[in-house]
């Protein structure tokens, strides 16, 4: 039981304005439709962090290689870069599918969770623990608890905020983190 609590604890405590819940407040603004996200953060969540536990401290170890630091630093860029082109939704609006959402935030979840710090949280959990599906069901959770409402006043926000502003505010930050973690893998921080 302490291994679901403290995962629980440790990710929802992490994940509050990591880069996956500003990306949950895009899909939201971006789709208009909260519960195929809400779903695909959670399949894209329980896949990733189930991994991130069973590889445990296999996985922490290559986390530390500077090749990896770099293609994560280079992620955050070219997330920054995606987030400036606006997408066909917000031209049609209509044509956005439930599988649309679904399938975006699966796969743009499972992606943008890699490396990322509730990722190497889980990975760390999974080699103290060693349970897990208690710390795979706990991080989940966490995530869960700071992205379902981020997905719900996405939309709220973007009533007040134009979703311009939003995309190049969200662009600014991925560039901000890919610069950091530059500097971070080139030891100048």
């Amino acid at each position: 039981m302490e291994a679901l609590l403290t995962s629980t604890l440790v990710v929802a405590l992490a994940e509050i304005g990591d880069k996956t819940q500003l990306l949950a407040i895009l899909l939201a603004t971006r789709f208009r439709r909260p519960w195929p996200i809400i779903a695909g953060i959670l399949g894209a969540t329980l896949v990733n962090h189930a991994l991130a536990a069973l590889l445990g401290s296999e996985v922490a170890n290559l986390l530390d290689g500077p090749l990896f630091r770099y293609a994560i630093a280079l992620s955050f860029i070219a997330m920054a870069i995606w987030t400036l082109i606006p997408d066909k939704y917000e031209e049609e609006k209509e044509q956005v599918s439930r599988h649309g959402a679904f399938l975006t935030t699966l796969v743009a979840f499972f992606l943008v969770e890699m490396g990322d710090k509730t990722q190497v949280a889980t990975i760390a959990l999974g080699a103290h623990y060693h349970q897990v599906a208690l710390v795979a069901t706990g991080t989940t959770i966490g995530m869960m608890l700071a992205n379902v409402p981020a997905v719900f006043l996405g939309d709220r926000i973007i009533r007040i905020v134009p979703l311009n502003y939003v995309r190049i505010g969200a662009a600014l930050i991925f560039l901000f983190l890919g610069l950091w973690a530059l500097a971070e893998a080139a030891h100048l921080i």
